[in-house]
């Protein structure tokens, strides 16, 4: 198991010393997860993408490190860019490369 770092041990000892409430989502905030979840999960359309070689390797190795399909990848990449919510991060392995 990975050692915790100063904030991680916090959070535990905080868990663990009951510090945290489980609460119930409003009806609204429900209805509105319920909402997002099943927009996401719908699959209406099929389109196709010609990629370069090269970025098609580099997303499926950045899906290998999600855990996931690229496929999945992909469609979460353009979900999250469209909706304002995608945060770049560098990929492992083009960091390790560097190194």
């Amino acid at each position: 198991m990975k050692k915790l770092d100063h904030f991680e041990k916090e959070l535990l000892d905080a868990f663990e010393q009951g510090e945290f409430k489980s609460i119930s989502p409003s009806k609204a905030d429900f209805t509105k997860f319920k909402a997002a979840a099943t927009a996401t999960f719908l699959k209406e359309k099929r389109i196709n993408i010609r990629l370069s070689s090269p970025d098609l390797m580099d997303i499926q190795a950045r899906a290998m490190e999600e855990g996931l399909p690229y496929q999945t990848l992909i469609a979460s990449i353009l979900h999250k860019f469209v909706s304002g919510r995608y945060i770049e991060k560098p990929s492992r392995l083009v960091h390790d490369a560097e190194l």
